[in-house]
């Protein structure tokens, strides 16, 4: 006599996992929308907004500016088009580089003071950079790699065996 196995058994838990897989196999994934010239917009928008908050909260950036600047460089990869690709794993560092100049404490010595800042800011945030630009980059080669590698090709020039002609 059969019986039907129970939710809470190994079953149901296998069950359940064929049923997670089929629904990530269907799911949506995102439409890559924005040009090259949109990802820098945004990953530099975000960016600075980013740092200016922690700069006002908690008197310079760090990690949250960081945190902000990763999840931004990884959403740019991700919604950059094919064609522009090479964008996002670009305007990482731009970004984090216009940030910190933006927010570097100056410590009250003017120009020098600011210069300064910048480049303590830079080298103390080295790894948020590196971080940031290297996840962009890893995704955007996955996304490269599952492009097509030419175009379809034309059907005088297809696969198929083609005869001598006639004279």
């Amino acid at each position: 006599m059969y019986r039907a196995p129970r939710p809470g058994g190994q079953a149901g838990a296998a069950a359940a996992v064929r049923l997670a897989a089929a629904r990530l196999r269907t799911a949506q994934r995102p439409r890559p929308r924005l040009t090259g010239l949109g990802i820098g917009l945004l990953t530099t928008a975000v960016t600075v907004a980013a740092a200016g908050l922690d700069a006002l909260l908690f008197d310079g950036p760090g990690v949250f500016f960081g945190l902000v600047f990763v999840a931004v460089s990884a959403t740019a990869a991700v919604y950059v088009r094919p064609y522009d690709l090479v964008a996002a794993p670009v305007a990482a560092p731009i970004a984090f580089a216009v940030a910190i100049a933006l927010t570097a404490d100056s410590g009250g010595g003017g120009l020098a003071g600011h210069l300064l800042g910048v480049f303590t800011g830079l080298a103390l945030m080295t790894g948020w950079l590196y971080a940031g630009t290297v996840l962009a980059a890893a995704i955007v080669a996955v996304r490269a790699l599952r492009l097509p590698s030419r175009r379809p090709r034309s059907p005088r020039n297809s696969a198929a065996r083609q005869g001598r002609s006639r004279r």
